[in-house]
């Protein structure tokens, strides 16, 4: 903090939402240092996989590749700041650095979460107009799809974080959390609070409108599932989409706790493991759900290693 004409003037904020060193800070950042190691190794394999075997270059593994692309920097937008936090004293972070972390964080997800549910609405072309696939989902498009999910995640926050950028912090600066977000940044703001829960509505429209378009497309896919006649068939149909309807869960159902709660408070203990789960927890997964639920991937992947 520097302090100008008798104002506070908050140049970093300090993290509190970690255990002191003597605490035993050191029994937390191995288990994490392990999981992130874990996560970049597996997503890099997942990606390398579906690039190099030809027989995985179709819509559906192409998704995959560009999820298993982006975990790998979803996560490492805030683990290795929470790994250098777990031993250092100092625990803080510049005002920049905490506008960028939420920025790419949040921008990571949002091309995560679009990403989702365009493999859901393919899943959902793939087995509900089977015969019309090739001819709507062509590379082109594909490609398309996978770019604008990218693209329109990072273009979308850039003028909540601009504005963000202009709100003037003056008195606490202390973050009761692992990493920055918005609602434990802006709660420092020195301005009207009100604001925290407009971002409240947008974030929970934004995440209620995905949800609802994946959770309609399955629960038509699933109906059409029902009727294929053979179980064997029945059982094709749904393990060609079951790990990316696992991954759906997973995400969107840690980041609602975070997000879908509004004026709703939870012990601080409570808020840091809903932080976790989809900052850490899920990425850690994914890999291993792509990986251990698909023939094709594990065939993929055993290729790519022995090679």
């Amino acid at each position: 903090m520097v302090k100008s004409n008798q104002t506070t003037v908050v140049t970093e904020f300090l993290f509190s939402g970690f255990p002191q060193f003597e605490d035993g800070s050191l029994f937390f950042f191995i288990p994490l240092f392990v999981i992130y190691v874990f996560i970049v190794l597996g997503n890099l394999t997942v990606f390398f996989a579906v690039r190099i075997d030809s027989h995985l270059h179709n819509p559906m593994y192409n998704f995959i590749s560009i999820f298993s692309f982006l975990e790998i920097w979803y996560t490492t937008s805030t683990i290795p700041k929470m790994l250098s936090n777990l031993i250092s004293k100092q625990r803080t972070i510049s005002m920049t650095g905490c506008l960028l972390q939420m920025y790419f964080f949040h921008s990571l997800g949002n091309s995560e979460g679009i990403l989702l549910t365009t493999m859901a609405i393919d899943r959902y072309v793939a087995i509900c107009n089977p015969l019309h696939y090739p001819t709507i989902m062509t590379p082109q498009l594909c490609a398309l799809l996978s770019a604008g999910s990218c693209i329109f995640g990072f273009f979308v926050l850039l003028p909540e974080i601009a504005w963000i950028s202009t709100l003037p912090f003056c008195g606490p600066n202390q973050i009761h959390q692992i990493f920055c977000d918005f609602g434990p940044v802006l709660s420092l703001a020195c301005t009207d609070t009100s604001m925290i829960l407009v971002e409240d509505v947008i974030h929970a429209v934004a995440i209620i409108f995905a949800v609802l378009i994946i959770t309609i497309s399955y629960i038509r896919i699933v109906t059409v599932i029902l009727r294929i006649p053979s179980v064997e068939g029945r059982w094709k149909a749904f393990s060609t989409c079951a790990a990316h309807l696992t991954v759906f869960l997973m995400f969107y159902g840690s980041v609602s706790l975070m997000y879908l709660r509004f004026s709703a408070t939870f012990p601080p203990i409570l808020d840091r493991a809903f932080a976790l789960m989809f900052a850490v927890l899920a990425p850690f997964f994914n890999p291993i759900i792509y990986s251990l639920r698909n023939k094709d991937m594990k065939i993929a992947i055993k290729k790519l290693l022995c090679s």
